[in-house]
């Protein structure tokens, strides 16, 4: 029994060391306003989600390229549809972008920047058989812990709703790519 006691502590003291050190591992100063997020999954409920067709989107945030860039795994409805997302300050600009890739065969290439605390993306959409030629969104961290994300889609040369989340830390939840 006292071994498994002291086992049992330093397990403790090495997973509280080691979630430390990843919440203080070196980011580049552009990407600094993602941290609160990041080393977390999150789920969330589509807006138009019901108990009979249900969408449901798992989003992991991780720090990637030693703190150069961040890598945004998700999957919708266990890998019906998911992407994966590389954001990076562009080296003579500043600026962060992004490219996202999808399990559609799509891709978007993107701007991020930063307005009262909230995350603003505006993106172009390259090969979307649906028609849809951009996408802009905003994405906030809400005092309550929720990560809330609304978007807008630019197809037929209108703007139109596009989806509506808002995602809680799930760490048992998996993005599941088929």
């Amino acid at each position: 029994m006292k071994n498994l006691t002291s086992w049992i502590l330093t397990f403790l003291v090495c997973t509280s060391a080691a979630f430390a050190a990843e919440q203080n591992e070196a980011l580049a100063k552009a990407l600094e306003p993602f941290r609160p997020v990041l080393g977390k999954t999150w789920k969330g409920h589509f807006k138009k989600s019901t108990p009979e067709k249900p969408l449901v989107d798992v989003s992991r945030w991780e720090r990637a390229l030693n703190g150069q860039a961040i890598r945004i795994l998700h999957s919708v409805n266990n890998g019906s549809y998911g992407g994966e997302s590389i954001l990076m300050a562009n080296p003579k600009t500043g600026q962060v972008e992004f490219f996202y890739f999808t399990t559609a065969g799509f891709l978007t290439k993107g701007t991020v920047t930063f307005e009262g605390g909230k995350i603003l993306t505006r993106e172009e959409v390259i090969g979307s058989k649906e028609g849809i030629t951009e996408v802009k969104a905003t994405t906030e961290l809400r005092p309550d812990g929720k990560l809330y994300v609304i978007s807008e889609y630019l197809k037929n040369g209108e703007w139109i709703p596009g989806r509506e989340i808002a995602y809680e830390v799930t760490p048992d939840a998996q993005v599941v790519f088929k």
